[in-house]
């Protein structure tokens, strides 16, 4: 009996050091600058960044893709219809073709666009250089009450949209909000069911968000330009953990994780942050 204890006991230390933990927070870096980008090696190439194809997916609830399509000249990707999914568009560089319901819409640079799920579409490119868009995809609970969708995708360029301070956080950062839940009405963009928010924030040098979290939502930051400092998770006096961030470094923050930026205290030391956040679906019985 004691040797089956002790047999027991062995097995189950191997197997809790077999356990995989989900991590609070995930980084990656991201290349934003299309000469470092290089041509694609197809003519539809996408790279994961978080979610579908990177190794720490199943940490993800509500996000499904979080990656970068890279089209060649003339390159074309295969349609798709993602049911039970809602998917945006933004262009980092270059020029891209959307294609849905045998029709045509142009994208250029900064542009960016929504897709509600079960709409048939594809990404193409008809020029002669290289493009490259940013795939944000994320699930919709069955449970979800669709609308149908009756109009041709809204599509909108960044510069268009209104830099504006956000009730509640400091003013040395300018919100564009550009991609909304259906229900509001403030966003360039309100079509989204569980996208609560796609927004740019533009930092005044030494500039922050604080840091703060969100119970019922996973965020994403993507540095477009600058540097500072990426707050992700705490740190040693448990409210903060500071992190160097540069353009191209991409940070997942899962629910309750704490989430900030600092940037860099110097003269016009500007920053510019790409971010998303998604609600999450109530938690399984067994969380």
């Amino acid at each position: 009996m004691k040797a089956l204890f002790l047999s027991l006991l062995i097995a189950s230390g191997f197997l809790a050091e077999d356990l995989k933990v989900d991590p609070t927070w995930l980084h990656r870096s991201v290349v934003i600058s299309q000469a470092e980008a290089g041509l694609p090696s197809a003519p539809c190439q996408y790279t994961p960044i978080f979610g579908e194809g990177d190794p720490d997916a199943r940490s993800l609830r509500t996000v499904k893709r979080f990656g970068v399509v890279t089209l060649g000249a003339g390159g074309n990707c295969a349609a798709e219809n993602r049911d039970g999914q809602e998917e945006i568009y933004y262009v980092l560089q270059g020029n891209a073709v959307l294609r849905s319901a045998d029709q045509k819409y142009p994208l250029r640079t900064n542009d960016f666009t929504y897709l509600p799920p079960g709409v048939a579409h594809s990404l193409a490119n008809d020029s002669k250089t290289g493009s490259r868009v940013l795939v944000m995809t994320f699930r919709i609970p069955p449970s979800t009450s669709l609308h149908p969708y009756l109009s041709r995708p809204k599509i909108v360029n960044l510069n268009d949209v209104k830099e504006e301070t956000v009730s509640g956080h400091p003013s040395s950062v300018l919100y564009k909000l550009l991609v909304g839940p259906r229900t509001a009405t403030r966003d360039a963009i309100d079509d989204a069911y569980v996208v609560t928010s796609l927004f740019w924030m533009n930092f005044a040098p030494g500039g922050t968000n604080f840091p703060h979290h969100h119970e019922a939502a996973e965020e994403i930051y993507l540095v477009m330009d600058g540097e500072g400092e990426m707050v992700a998770g705490s740190g040693v006096d448990g409210v903060e953990g500071r992190y160097p961030a540069k353009a191209g470094d991409a940070y997942y923050f899962r629910p309750n994780c704490t989430v900030g930026f600092y940037n860099q205290n110097k003269p016009d030391a500007k920053a510019h942050i790409l971010a998303v956040r998604a609600r999450i679906p109530p938690p399984d019985e067994n969380d």
